[in-house]
């Protein structure tokens, strides 16, 4: 396989010949059939530069381009504002999403989201593509969120995401002193059935792990600097745990954290570990503290 601008290019070998284009496509893409059938209805796919729409038989030799460019309608309002972009290539986006932002709407006509200064972005930039988040944050939680741009790279990366080999670490000031330095919550989250939004550790909830590494902490405010990392990705995951083991996040109202050193919860995805959908590169992407936060960890003498 070659990755070639916007698209890839593979070459049959005589293990294929005789076989069917949509078992190569399906063996050496790793697509699934929707993004095959997607790639046929729009004529997509050329074999020796002549555009096929049907399952055809390949000979050894046979030169199979895939154009993975998608012109459609974004989904979302475009709107202008301010993005920082971490990383970006034809495949694949990642973003340093503020505080006090939406991932994406969560009813037609919404505005004020990351997704929508995403669609401003791709127009701007010529492309018109739909606007594919792979995984989000809570409004008021900071840093990395990674969007696909094409079919193919969101079917692959969600199934990183399913795998558990998408890695996302995050960096929070919780509440008091950790008994222990590192460890392991393991309790299964669910619905709080008195409240609508909030969320709980409830033995019928779904599965959540979360890890902990207390970096540092400071007896003079009572707070402590913790890296986590996910391996699961429920809603509220990190808030409910952290205020289950009694140590709330500094600013989460909605879990028992007090407001006095932030207005938001002080959590930020600060890293995401991510393999390329194409290239298969193993990618590190680093998200910067927002000020807010840096101004609550350096007042509270944790940076």
């Amino acid at each position: 396989m070659n990755q070639q601008y916007h698209g890839l290019t593979f070459l049959a070998g005589s293990r294929h010949d005789g076989g069917h284009l949509f078992t190569f496509l399906k063996q050496e893409t790793k697509a699934s059939k929707p993004v095959i059938q997607y790639w046929t209805a729009n004529q997509k796919i050329k074999i020796n530069h002549k555009a096929v729409s049907d399952n055809v038989r390949l000979k050894k030799g046979d030169r199979i381009d895939i154009d993975l460019r998608e012109e459609e309608d974004s989904g979302v309002i475009p709107e202008y504002g301010e993005l920082s972009v971490l990383f970006e290539d034809d495949h694949m986006l990642i973003v340093n999403k503020p505080p006090g932002m939406a991932t994406h709407p969560n009813e037609k006509g919404q505005t004020g989201t990351l997704s929508n200064l995403v669609a401003f972005y791709d127009q701007t930039n010529g492309a018109e593509r739909k606007i594919r988040h792979v995984h989000r944050l809570d409004k008021d939680t900071s840093g990395a969120v990674v969007f696909a741009r094409h079919r193919l790279a969101h079917a692959l990366l969600d199934e990183q995401l399913q795998r558990k080999e998408l890695a996302r670490t995050y960096i929070a000031i919780a509440e008091g002193a950790f008994k222990n330095k590192k460890g392991t919550i393991a309790n299964p989250i669910g619905k709080d059935r008195y409240h609508p939004v909030r969320r709980r550790v409830s033995p019928t909830g779904q599965p959540a792990v979360t890890h902990y590494e207390v970096k540092g902490y400071r007896p003079k405010y009572d707070v402590s600097l913790c890296e986590l990392r996910l391996e699961t990705g429920r809603t509220h995951q990190i808030r409910v745990h952290l205020s289950h083991l009694g140590h709330p996040i500094s600013g989460d109202a909605l879990y028992g954290g007090s407001t006095g050193l932030l207005k938001r919860q002080a959590l930020h995805a600060a890293e995401i570990i991510v393999t390329h959908p194409i290239s298969g590169e193993r990618l590190t992407v680093k998200a910067p503290l927002p000020d807010d936060l840096k101004t609550a960890a350096a007042k509270a003498e944790l940076l």
